[in-house]
């Protein structure tokens, strides 16, 4: 599914996404023709999997429901290389392990090498052959077994729990900043300001401010290169990163859209997502709209491939619109960036704060820090 669909396009590839989709509950009737009812399934699909709904097919969405169309049983899952089985079977399987107790990491429906190693630590306690593959019998004994197992979500208690045991201090720990290469509409829709240096030079303030606090600070990409995704993905989790924070600025073709908008981890429909990623996004948001006068556009779960596979709570901010000319002046200027750069760092200590040690919304500094000693 490589090629590029378009409304009123006729081919194979239109029949196989419309059957995905019957087969997944988004279409009532498949055929082999993009039309408006087949635009509204696949943006049904996108919304449910916290894709951004275009009702268009780029490689995410053909991603996604490639990962769909898979049951667990469907196949034997197992670790294989160069490419990892990726799918809804494996997510499947993940969410049963964890509700027994099996830490398989985060929900993100890769077989990698912590799923072999719960699978393998399932197996041993089931008397089955270990081998790390999830087949007939394994599958045999999980579902024996998925029955009589209750609870909470221990995925989201572990990720809770691992967060609050660590110091409110914010020094030696580990924070990724991931700032966006580009993405804007040629011409002059940007009004005059480039998304990769706007980005990159807040993300050189957020720097400074938190090695000035003791952070280990780490930059996935330089002025002047662009990383791909995935090596960027690569670079957050080799470093054993305690925060992801991606920097984004958004586009619209209405120069009216406006605002500020931070995403975490999740999945609403299956009630997976990010504990600490939604609580970091959530004092993001708030400390923004609190310091700048930027619309507030909310927060929002979605399964990025940044959000999903980055093994660290990690989130994505879009600072405003480009193509709005309000946000482009707001963006240009230097006084505002730090303000940005501020509330970005109040609200990574407020997320190692405990409840009774918190501040009101927009009423920290980054000199209240340092005069509480928690750069120690």
């Amino acid at each position: 599914m490589g090629e590029q669909l378009n409304i009123g396009d006729r081919s194979d590839t239109v029949a196989l996404i419309a059957n995905t989709l019957v087969r997944l509950g988004f279409l009532q009737v498949a055929s082999d023709l993009f039309d408006e009812k087949l635009t509204q399934g696949i943006k049904a699909f996108q919304q449910e999997r916290g894709l951004t709904a275009t009702g268009l097919i780029n490689q995410i969405t053909q991603r996604a429901l490639e990962e769909a169309r898979w049951r667990l049983g469907d196949r034997v899952l197992s670790l294989t290389t160069p490419e990892l089985i990726r799918g809804d079977d494996v997510a499947s399987l993940q969410e049963r392990l964890i509700q027994m107790g099996f830490n398989c990491g985060k929900v993100d429906g890769v077989y990698g090498s912590a799923t072999e190693l719960a699978v393998k630590e399932f197996q041993k306690s089931v008397g089955v052959v270990v081998d790390g593959k999830c087949g007939p019998s394994t599958l045999i004994a999980l579902m024996r077994l998925i029955k009589t197992v209750s609870g909470g979500a221990p995925s989201q208690l572990r990720e809770s729990t691992k967060h609050s045991v660590r110091s409110p201090a914010l020094a030696n720990k580990v924070v990724v900043i991931d700032p966006s290469w580009g993405g804007q509409f040629p011409g002059e829709s940007n009004h005059g300001v480039v998304e990769s240096e706007v980005v990159f030079d807040v993300a050189q303030r957020l720097e400074g401010r938190l090695l000035a606090l003791g952070v280990n600070v780490v930059l996935t990409r330089s002025a002047n290169n662009s990383p791909l995704e995935k090596e960027r993905i690569q670079t957050a989790n080799s470093v054993n990163a305690d925060l992801v924070i991606a920097l984004k600025v958004d586009n619209y073709k209405n120069e009216k859209a406006s605002g500020v908008a931070t995403y975490y981890y999740g999945r609403d429909a299956q009630g997976v997502h990010s504990v600490v990623g939604q609580r970091f996004a959530n004092l993001l948001q708030r400390e923004i709209c609190a310091r700048t006068d930027l619309q507030n556009c909310r927060t929002h779960g979605k399964s990025w491939d940044l959000l999903r596979l980055v093994t660290a709570p990690t989130v994505r901010i879009d600072l405003g619109y480009l193509s709005n000319p309000q946000d482009a002046k707001r963006l240009a200027s230097s006084e505002f960036r730090d303000q940005l750069a501020e509330a970005m760092i109040v609200a990574i200590q407020r997320l190692y704060l405990s409840v009774e040690d918190d501040a009101k919304t927009g009423t920290l500094r980054v000199s209240d820090l340092r005069r509480a000693g928690l750069r120690n």
